[in-house]
């Protein structure tokens, strides 16, 4: 519920709003009635605001001059989106090889100060990025509306379990706050808030958490299932939890199973990038997403580079609307998506089913072509009598091997360890020449992040 803090003396109620706010509701006010538009309108609302960017990014950044120049493309000559698809799709390496050369020599001083960004990445090559004060507003504002859409109670304790700092946030203890941040502080009435560095254990995790009592968990999808099998295991409960919310991984189906078959609740997902912001967030009222299109035009492409159509799969492209000081025109951002149909609750707002995750987490076979894998192995009544994998993780070393890493509390028989093999070569769909590693843990990235599947393999012939 809105509640506005009055930051003038003597004034309670109604409240007043101090500058920050004033400008977040403005924002809260104008989403509230463009999630409405019908998908046409979005399209013409978002054409003045391309082609403001365009031109910017042809007038500052020498990088697009070039750029565009190359292709006999300059922002007068964009008309439609025929157009827009000349220009040539930005890869992240290219980000990366650019550097400050994206960087633009003239931000309007009315976005407000600039800020750097480095993004480890998976590959270890971190990525510069710059935003602005816009950027920040329309990142809390895309942040409120999604309390706003998924009705979060007022006095609601958050705990999250996220990437800090190693010396931040450490067990048992944490850190706390009094409000949840600044897309809600002084706006709505939250409760308090609770951080616990990603880097503990699962245990040190759910100690925490039982202390904490919290109606909200904010982490990973991979957290998330360690914690209800740890609950299971353990027989302990979280009585105040009211919702699951994920981000920063690949949901798979069977986390939003496991938690709704341990805990009960629901899990509310959201899907955004360290260097652009939010992409997307769950409708609140389908398991699907809602692209975010009043700060990111976003493209799914088949390998032609043309758009998909619903039901189909694609590369995910974006375009951040407002970033003055870094534009990215057509960033490819590593992504697989599935575009979805119309959202039958009437917002118009472009819909992706499913975020199939990272190019790196498709299997690439010997002729060349690619497939997700579906690694998952609870509930398969095969291993039902397996000894607990406690994590593993495979990874694609060549075209014809494959190594998976695994924490068991015992090694595995050589029989347990054949019908294991059998099942990740029918995971990943060929025969691959799979090695078993016993580890004590499977780290995660710097990120905080962790994968159940990963290619080491440059990608060879079709794309099929």
């Amino acid at each position: 519920m809105i509640d506005i803090v009055s930051t003038v003396r003597g004034i309670s109620w109604p409240g007043i709003p101090g500058p920050f706010i004033s400008q977040l509701l403005a924002m809260q006010f104008q989403l509230d009635r463009t999630q409405w538009l019908t998908a046409e309108q979005i399209v013409e609302r978002q054409k003045p605001q391309l082609g403001r960017l365009l031109a910017h990014a042809y007038d500052t950044v020498p990088y697009y001059r070039q750029r565009l120049d190359e292709v006999g493309l300059p922002p007068a000559g964009i008309q439609g989106p025929d157009d827009w698809r000349r220009i040539p799709v930005l890869s992240r390496a290219e980000v990366q090889a650019a550097g400050e050369r994206l960087f633009s020599a003239s931000v309007p001083a009315e976005h407000g100060p600039v800020s750097k960004l480095f993004t480890s990445g998976s590959t270890g090559r971190p990525l510069l990025a710059l935003g602005t004060g816009v950027t920040q507003l329309f990142w809390n504002a895309f942040t409120l509306r999604d309390h706003l859409w998924h009705r979060r109670v007022s006095g609601g304790r958050l705990a999250a379990i996220r990437s800090l700092p190693a010396e931040v946030a450490r067990p048992p203890e944490g850190i706390r706050s009094n409000d949840w941040g600044p897309a809600t502080a002084g706006i709505v009435d939250t409760g308090s808030a609770a951080t616990l560095n990603i880097h503990s254990t699962v245990a040190e995790q759910a100690d925490w958490l039982e202390r904490e009592d919290p109606d909200y968990l904010l982490t990973y999808p991979s957290v998330v299932l360690a914690l209800t099998k740890h609950f299971a295991a353990s027989g302990r409960k979280l009585p105040g939890l009211r919702e699951v919310r994920t981000f920063g991984e690949l949901l798979e189906p069977q986390i939003r199973t496991a938690v709704r078959d341990s805990w009960g609740l629901r899990v509310v997902d959201m899907y955004s990038s360290q260097e652009v912001g939010y992409l997307a967030l769950q409708c609140p009222k389908h398991e699907h997403y809602h692209v975010q299109s009043e700060g990111v035009l976003v493209e799914v492409l088949d390998d032609a580079g043309e758009p998909c159509a619903p039901g189909e799969v694609g590369r995910v492209v974006i375009t951040p609307l407002h970033n003055y000081a870094m534009p990215l025109l057509r960033y490819e951002i590593g992504d697989y998506a599935e575009v979805g149909a119309s959202c039958p609750c009437g917002r118009g707002l472009p819909v992706l089913s499913r975020i199939l995750g990272r190019q790196r987490n498709m299997a690439i076979l010997p002729d060349g072509s690619r497939r997700w894998p579906s690694i998952e192995l609870s509930g398969r009544e095969d291993l039902a009598d397996f000894p607990p994998i406690e994590q593993f993780q495979v990874i694609q070393r060549s075209l014809q091997t494959a190594e998976m890493l695994l924490v068991t509390p015992r090694p595995l028989t050589p029989a347990e360890e054949e019908r294991l093999r059998g099942w990740v070569q029918e995971a990943l769909g060929h025969p691959f020449e799979i090695s078993l590693t016993y580890v004590r843990e499977i780290p995660r990235s710097k990120a905080g992040k962790f994968e159940d599947f990963r290619c080491e393999v440059e990608q060879v012939g079709s794309t099929a």
